[in-house]
């Protein structure tokens, strides 16, 4: 039942994309925000495009009128997790590809190759044995 009413609010423009931005900084303790907020009369959460380093979707809550003290603590609570994957998945992935890198550089020199840029149509095989 609510994949089905989340699938209609999208073909109903109910979570927009196109006018949202994000820049959350990644790999710091801090988080940026997103520059976007949603007009005044928005009655759902707005969900950005994947953040570049951390592939997450950045969500902007909707804060209702009347919310309780409860309402806004899980709010709150929500926006810190948020932070909080933001920031640890853009570190992983960003030491990821780091290691990636030099993992691939070191098995090429290991053979006595040479790292070839993406325009060389020869592409040697790394991973198997001779």
């Amino acid at each position: 039942m609510a994949a089905v009413g989340a699938a209609r609010a999208l073909r109903a423009g109910g979570c927009r994309y196109s006018r949202f931005s994000s820049s959350f900084s990644s790999g710091g303790g801090e988080r940026a925000g997103p520059r976007f907020r949603p007009p005044a009369g928005s009655r759902r959460d707005w969900i950005g495009p994947p953040d570049k380093r951390s592939n997450l979707r950045p969500v902007i809550f909707h804060v209702p009128p009347h919310e309780s003290p409860l309402e806004r603590r899980l709010r709150e609570l929500r926006e810190e997790t948020q932070a909080w994957n933001q920031s640890f998945w853009a570190r992983q992935n960003t030491a990821f590809q780091r290691e990636k890198e030099e993992f691939i550089y070191s098995r090429l020199k290991a053979r006595g190759l040479e790292a070839r840029d993406e325009t060389d149509l020869y592409a040697p095989r790394l991973f198997t044995s001779q």
